[in-house]
């Protein structure tokens, strides 16, 4: 349905990390679903609101599933140009990195442990 899309576009668009281009383009594809759906159910619509509170609380259940409905209600399936942007969102999300990667190599007797970021090894008193 196009709600669930748009929604899941909105929310992965509120939550970016990549290079300054990569965030720009998406930032630009996420102005550009909000202000289409502005545009088409009014700035002060239903739907507009939820954007803006589903916006200041991303995790919440309740505000992806208020939005959907809003958007539902707008009739936001009968328009095949608000699913075109947000498909365009998914794309530049689905093309983003998705995290830090290590390459690690241990060699001797070493324990080597990546916790959230943090390397520790574990040279077992040698050095």
């Amino acid at each position: 349905m196009i709600a669930e899309t748009i929604v899941a576009a909105l929310l992965a668009g509120s939550a970016t990390g990549a290079t300054d281009a990569a965030k720009k383009a998406v930032a630009d594809a996420y102005a550009g679903l909000k202000s289409l759906i502005q545009k088409k159910f009014g700035g002060d619509s239903e739907a507009a609101v939820a954007i803006d509170k589903l916006e200041k609380d991303p995790n919440s259940e309740g505000r992806k599933m208020i939005l959907g409905e809003e958007l539902q209600k707008a009739g936001a399936n009968e328009l095949p140009d608000l699913l075109a942007a947000a498909q365009t969102l998914r794309s530049l999300l689905e093309a983003l990195p998705k995290g830090d990667t290590y390459n690690l190599t241990a060699t001797g007797d070493r324990n080597i442990q990546v916790v959230k970021g943090t390397v520790s090894i574990n040279n077992h008193g040698k050095f």
